[in-house]
């Protein structure tokens, strides 16, 4: 009975993270906006967000890792329908490889939080929520971003840090987004579990 539930609970952690990781590719059917210095305004960053908050650090790390292999391998699952390897050394390529740690972070925060806040809905989840995918998506990921994006495009810390100011507020809203979304699924579907991953 044991070996049986732990396969379908296995199993159901496979489709979760193929889930996450397609819907990260359906966020880069929108077009992105590009920025003079070579890291676009895209939604998958909201995907990001989502992955760690409802799927938790594990399976939130390993939904975009399948998703950024996918990349890797050559399929045009970034805005614009870039793939392969080069996007990995593009000004860009700090925000790719810190979304696997962002989603990781967006999770551990928000398993934390929802064991700290019990089963409660309402305002103090959607704080959760939010806070968590702000930490996690906006702080994380723009570390690695930010020092990505001064080793490829030869600028100091500071000035790559300065050069992510344009992204804030729409991360922001972003962050907004992923908290009322995380409301609507607990909202929908009770069942779901926010404290395990």
């Amino acid at each position: 009975m044991t070996t049986t539930s732990g396969s379908l609970a296995s199993s159901r952690s496979l489709a979760y993270i193929a889930l996450f990781a397609a819907l990260m590719a359906v966020f880069g059917l929108i077009p992105k906006i590009d920025l003079p210095f070579g890291v676009p305004i895209t939604l998958q960053s909201l995907g990001v967000m989502l992955a760690g908050c409802l799927l938790g650090p594990r399976r939130g790390f390993l939904a975009i890792a399948l998703f950024l292999l996918a990349v890797a391998l050559g399929l045009p699952l970034l805005p614009g329908g870039r793939g392969g390897l080069s996007v990995f050394v593009a000004p860009a390529g700090g925000f790719l490889f810190g979304w696997m740690f962002g989603a990781f972070a967006c999770g551990l925060l928000m398993r934390l939080a929802v064991r700290r806040i019990g089963g409660a809905t309402g305002l103090p989840l959607l704080a959760a929520a939010f806070l968590s995918a702000l930490v996690g998506g906006i702080g994380v990921v723009y570390a690695f971003g930010i020092v990505g994006l001064s080793l490829i495009a030869h600028m100091s810390l500071s000035q790559a840090a300065l050069a992510m100011l344009v992204f804030i507020p729409g991360d922001l809203i972003k962050c907004g987004i992923c908290a009322m979304l995380v409301q609507t699924v607990m909202r929908g579907m009770p069942g779901w579990r926010l404290d395990r991953d």
